[in-house]
C-alpha cells in the first residue's frame, strides 16, 4: 500500500471516530475502541468462509 493511500485511510478512520466518538471517549483514548474493534472486524472477515461449517457443528 503506498503512504499516500495508507494516509487516506487512516484519516478516514479518524474522521470517523471523532464524528462518533466525540463526547463519548476522551479524544486519547480513541484508540482503545478502535484497536479492538479493528481486530474483531479482521477476525470476522478471515473467518467468513468457515461461519456457515462451524454453525452446522455447533448445532
Amino acid at each position: 500500500m503506498n503512504p499516500v493511500s495508507h494516509n487516506n485511510i487512516v484519516n478516514f478512520i479518524w474522521g470517523i471516530a471523532d464524528d462518533v466518538l466525540r463526547d463519548v471517549y476522551v479524544r486519547g483514548k480513541y484508540r482503545d475502541v478502535i484497536l479492538p474493534m479493528t481486530v474483531i472486524r479482521r477476525l470476522d472477515a478471515v473467518l467468513e468462509p468457515s461461519k456457515e461449517k462451524v454453525l452446522t457443528m455447533k448445532g
